[in-house]
């Protein structure tokens, strides 16, 4: 049984359809990256995942679960983080009350645990813990992100441009983070992502969108050997 599955998804805003008829499927454990142009379904997709945006045919299964009339808050509870693009942390609130807002309640005595992990996992954080977010660095409001993401626990966690605007040694270091989350947390992850290249690298299947439909899916090592991969986003 998948973790995660998209069946025959469609969605929109009024009059635009952004994903017409969108088919996906995400194991246990398992990296996958989502690929297309501006204007491709990737952002939409994310959202019907998780709940921001209802889909008008299809359904998303999770854990076998049908979720796709459920409330966004209750799949957090069921295991789905999503950090959307622009990072949207609380600017006013410091770095430790925006991790505090990303607890989801498994116990309330956890939740100092938990933020000890998050500081383990990102030691910036725990050096501006007091600080307020909104003077953080690029890469340091994207750490944030990703962390108050973890604070609820996923099982999987869902990204979206999380590398845009940052410079390239951040973009690495954002990587290897999330390189390691799949590895010792076998977190499964769903990369929406420009830096085409580098996402393949870690993902282990990806998918390619294009006027909201997949139009390529595979491993990751045959998608950048595919020569409609290559021409259209990574310079082949």
């Amino acid at each position: 049984m998948s973790l995660l599955e998209l069946r025959d998804v469609h969605a929109g805003y009024g009059a635009v359809r952004a994903a017409t008829g969108i088919d996906l499927t995400i194991d246990e454990g398992e990296f996958v990256v989502l690929l297309g142009p501006n204007g491709a379904g990737k952002s939409t997709t994310l959202r019907v995942i998780s709940g921001l945006l209802s889909p008008t045919a299809g359904s998303v299964h999770f854990r076998g679960e049908d979720v796709t009339r459920l409330p966004g808050w209750k799949r957090v509870g069921l295991g789905l983080g999503h950090v959307p693009e622009g990072r949207q942390v609380f600017s006013e609130h410091t770095v430790e009350e925006n991790l505090q807002l990303g607890f989801f309640p498994h116990r309330r005595d956890e939740i100092r645990a938990d933020l000890e992990q998050m500081y383990d996992l990102f030691p910036r954080l725990a050096d501006r813990s007091k600080q307020l977010a909104g003077t953080l660095s690029g890469g340091e409001a994207q750490m944030l992100a990703v962390a108050r993401a973890l604070m609820s626990r996923p099982s999987l966690l869902m990204l979206d441009e999380p590398s845009l605007g940052l410079a390239p040694l951040k973009v690495a270091e954002l990587f290897e983070y999330l390189s390691r989350l799949h590895q010792e947390r076998n977190l499964a992850i769903l990369l929406v992502e420009q830096q085409a290249r580098t996402a393949l690298q870690l993902a282990e299947r990806g998918y390619v969108l294009e006027r909201g439909r997949v139009v390529v899916s595979g491993p990751g090592a045959e998608l950048r050997d595919d020569p409609r991969v290559q021409a259209a986003y990574l310079g082949g």
